[in-house]
């Protein structure tokens, strides 16, 4: 009886750490997102909703920065995390 109980409690806990919702407004555009003007006018078509792809520009400050994207069911797109790479000198 106790191991199907602890089986059990373990299925759950894996169950709720696969579980990620993505329903949130994301994160504000700046100059360079792809989504800075509105959403793109091409839908991606072939990628599926759920999927994730990132983009890397150099801001209007001159850092560069990475952005990750994820596809909504509607195919829209929202940015999921911005990370600003160091600013490196003289070849470091």
């Amino acid at each position: 009886m106790k191991p199907a109980i602890i089986g059990l409690i373990g299925t759950l806990v894996l169950a709720g750490c696969n579980t990620v919702s993505y329903s949130g407004p994301g994160l504000e555009p700046i100059p360079g997102s792809i989504t800075y003007n509105g959403q793109p006018r091409s839908k991606l078509t072939k990628s599926p909703p759920g999927s994730s792809f990132p983009h890397n520009f150099i801001d209007q400050y001159g850092r560069e920065v990475e952005e990750t994207y994820i596809i909504q069911p509607d195919r829209s797109l929202i940015i999921a995390h911005r990370q600003y790479k160091p600013i490196r000198f003289f070849g470091d």
